[in-house]
């Protein structure tokens, strides 16, 4: 995938292209089939598939006191655009200055001038310039002018995808819903995979390890959005490979000063030296809450508990 985070650094050459826009926040499975479509149509037309997107969602600048957390970082999102497979991905940073372009300046510059748009494909929701000045109705008479097409998400049978309960549509707010309660399978069901958070391995205060279950402790500066709190069967990416995993989020209340929303990850009969090391945990299924335990035996005792329930989610073996 070519991938260009300045105007500048797209080619004179560059297109012609079929281009969609919007905040692709987590690339789940209403976005991957507006891709899949607009690839398609691409491929029939010759042009080259394009994406553009933004650095941060537009309400950091319009309105910060309303922005909703990111499913995904911007690298996760670059990673995710380049595995379904879209030919080029353009970066645009959302600052005051993109903010207050007029419609018709943001078609020329970017959708003209830097891709040689020939196709685009949006909503019938999408608004586009200064104060959401522009329109789909503005886009078309502008396309009249410019040479390219416009064609509406709406318009085409992409319902088992983008509507899979047959009403809601999917859509980011709708998967941090679900995160935030914890029901990461059904966040993964609109997601197309499972929801995804990486940090660096940090050195923690060895309790774990003490009861015989060792956790590998993500440093809070922590890509992708944290679920819910509580204990997790999950799966550990580290350098290639995918261990079987418990993951607990949450402060543990038995224990003092354990910050907000820690992540810790035990990775299931194995012991690697993982400090040092970004990993990715991928969350498969809630298992229960956080509580607070009267003593290191009742915790112990629920430890082993839920080692046992979250192999049994993972299709793995009792323990010996």
């Amino acid at each position: 995938m070519q991938y260009y985070d300045e105007i500048a650094d797209v080619a004179q050459g560059f297109g012609p292209s079929a281009v969609t826009i919007g905040k692709f926040d987590g690339v789940h499975v209403g976005h991957r089939a507006v891709i899949a479509h607009l690839e398609r149509a691409a491929q029939e037309q010759g042009l080259v598939s394009t994406v553009v997107t933004f650095d941060r969602h537009p309400l950091n600048v319009i309105d910060p006191q309303h922005v909703p957390p990111a499913l995904t970082s911007i690298a996760q999102r670059r990673e995710l655009l380049e595995d379904v497979g879209v030919d080029a991905t353009l970066l645009l940073c959302f600052d005051e200055d993109l903010q207050s372009k007029s419609p018709e300046t943001f078609v020329s510059e970017i959708l003209v001038d830097t891709l040689h748009a020939r196709l685009v494909f949006v909503g019938s929701d999408f608004r586009f310039g200064a104060k959401g000045a522009g329109d789909v109705a503005l886009l078309r008479q502008l396309g009249q002018v410019h040479g390219f097409t416009v064609e509406l998400i709406d318009d085409v049978d992409l319902v088992d995808d983008v509507r899979p309960d047959g009403e809601r549509r999917v859509s980011s707010t709708w998967i941090r819903e679900l995160l935030g309660d914890g029901r990461v399978a059904e966040a993964a069901r609109l997601l197309g995979r499972e929801h995804a958070v990486r940090s660096t391995v940090v050195h923690g205060n060895q309790r774990g390890r003490a009861m015989g279950y060792p956790t590998a402790n993500l440093d809070p500066a922590i890509e992708g959005f944290v679920p819910a709190d509580g204990v997790y069967a999950a799966r550990v990416l580290h350098e290639g490979t995918v261990y079987p995993a418990a993951v607990s989020v949450g402060n543990n209340p038995t224990f003092e000063g354990v910050p907000a929303k820690q992540i810790e990850a035990h990775l299931l009969d194995v012991d690697i030296d993982l400090y040092g090391d970004r990993i990715s945990v991928l969350f498969v299924s809630y298992v229960r809450g956080m509580v607070k335990f009267g003593s290191m035996d009742e915790l112990a005792e629920q430890m082993r508990q839920d080692d046992r329930d979250i192999r049994l989610l993972l299709g793995l073996p009792a323990p010996v």
